[in-house]
């Protein structure tokens, strides 16, 4: 993995962040988060941004201010950059090599990892599984 590269948050993640619960996340993730942030490195994707606002308007998320707020304020940090769903990343998503699940939110989400050269943080099973695979670079969360 290029020490350089930047990070792509999956969106558990940069939840974790947000509420200061970054004991959740190992140490060497931490440190990785913390190098990239000294280089301006971290990405968001807006589909994590859909993903919270989706879950907190089915009651899976609780948020302690309005949602819209709540994006606003976590994404207000110099050391993130949002990436947008630009056209390359969404036809991306539907042709991923070897065998990935259908949710179209980890497709995305790996997809713009792909696409920007970004390693994505997470904890999710089948994105590491998918990682080790070859197929994306991942750092386990």
């Amino acid at each position: 993995m290029n020490p350089d590269s930047p990070l792509l948050l999956d969106t558990h993640v940069w939840i974790w962040l947000a509420h200061g619960e970054s004991r959740r996340i190992s140490r060497v993730a931490v440190r990785a988060i913390e190098d990239a942030g000294s280089r301006k490195a971290i990405r968001i994707s807006v589909v994590s941004v859909w993903e919270i606002a989706l879950l907190e308007s089915k009651g899976r998320l609780e948020l302690p201010i309005p949602v819209a707020e709540w994006i606003r304020q976590a994404l207000d940090r110099p050391d993130f950059e949002l990436v947008g769903l630009e056209t390359g990343i969404a036809v991306e998503s539907c042709g991923l090599p070897g065998a990935f699940h259908a949710d179209p939110a980890d497709r995305f989400l790996v997809a713009t990892a792909r696409m920007k050269s970004a390693v994505i943080v997470t904890r999710d099973k089948r994105i590491l599984k998918y990682a080790a695979q070859g197929h994306v670079k991942a750092m386990a969360a």
